[in-house]
């Protein structure tokens, strides 16, 4: 018996891939899109894999056809993404969307947009609840686009039924931006000292995509859950997160710690590296949809590890292998040059 008909958009993605296989396996007979149309080897057979241009409304109104009673979309990024949702309110039940931790502001507007700022870097709450204020909406940056799609999404709720996914530092195989690499290359490339700033207790909240899965799964079954936060059951520390590559990798690497900031451009400083907490409070998406993660940090990272591996493997040059990262973080991520010179200042 099937539970209805569900469209992913976004379906190659790095949440994409697990959420239509997480639908399927549940009793939804599933339509995944993606710009290129193709099909992931552990989707199985029902599954119909079609290209869509997201930009072209006559593609999306195509994909969505008679109906459907539950749109995951993975792609969202604004308001122009909202309205094509709203048109689409008489003929798709319910919707799942993502957004972003990085909607949210402290108390005195901090936000991740001024953290390039003298002491920008938010204080939030730890853990951080959905109630949190966000920033404002707008088209300057990726959370405040971000804020626009989620408003515009909740002010026709009563059309269209949505729950909006506010996911952590997401994690896993097929990841563009996977924080991951940061210890994984220097393993690869045989550096046995590593610098970490503050103190190497910085954390910022992950999310594996296997657990993105589970949520939209659940906010499947339980449309319109309005607001979550989506993240991993746990948030270890920087420091700890480079300890559990090793142990995958079966190498042993020396940590010199540093209090405060990074001590020098490019030394020090990983993707979770923040002077303050980013965590997200997850007992709202316990109590709405019944949550239980399918996985912690430290058990995924095997896979990850080995996702990583092989992708580098497969090119002579990083970048190469992942260009949204390298275009996210520089090339200052693996300044080798810059950590030595600043270990034999130091002694």
């Amino acid at each position: 018996m099937t539970r209805g008909n569900a469209v992913v958009i976004g379906a190659a993605g790095q949440i994409g891939r697990p959420a239509v296989t997480a639908l399927a396996a549940d009793g939804w007979q599933v339509t995944a899109a993606s710009r290129g149309g193709g099909r992931d080897e552990a989707w199985p057979d029902g599954v119909r894999a079609v290209a869509l241009d997201r930009a072209d409304d006559a593609a999306f109104d195509a994909v969505i056809g008679d109906g459907c009673d539950v749109l995951v979309d993975l792609v969202a990024f604004d308001e122009t993404h909202a309205a094509q949702l709203a048109r689409s309110a008489g003929r798709v039940g319910s919707a799942v969307v993502i957004s972003t931790t990085a909607v949210y502001e402290d108390g005195e507007g901090r936000n991740f947009d001024t953290q390039g700022e003298p002491d920008g870097f938010p204080r939030y709450p730890v853990p951080i609840p959905e109630t949190q204020r966000t920033v404002a909406p707008g088209g300057s940056s990726y959370g405040t686009r971000k804020v626009q799609l989620e408003q515009a999404l909740l002010a026709g709720a009563g059309r269209l039924p949505v729950t909006v996914l506010r996911a952590g530092a997401v994690h896993g195989p097929h990841c563009r931006t996977p924080r991951e690499l940061y210890f994984v290359k220097r393993a690869l490339d045989g550096r046995r000292r590593r610098v970490l700033a503050y103190g190497g207790q910085s954390r910022f909240h992950p999310m594996h995509t296997s657990n993105v899965a589970e949520l939209i799964r659940l906010a499947a079954l339980h449309p319109g859950a309005g607001v979550l936060n989506a993240s991993d059951p746990d948030t270890p520390t920087v420091a700890e997160i480079g300890a559990e590559i090793d142990r995958v990798m079966g190498i042993e690497t020396e940590t010199v710690l540093v209090d405060g900031a990074p001590p020098a451009e490019n030394v020090g400083d990983t993707p979770w590296s923040v002077p303050r907490p980013v965590v997200s409070d997850m007992t709202r998406a316990r109590q709405v949809l019944g949550y239980r993660p399918v996985t912690g940090y430290a058990a995924s990272l095997p896979a990850t590890v080995e996702d990583l591996t092989a992708r580098l493997a497969r090119h002579a040059d990083w970048r190469d292998a992942f260009p949204v990262m390298a275009r996210a973080y520089g090339d200052g991520l693996f300044d080798y040059a810059a950590e030595d010179a600043w270990l034999a200042g130091r002694g």
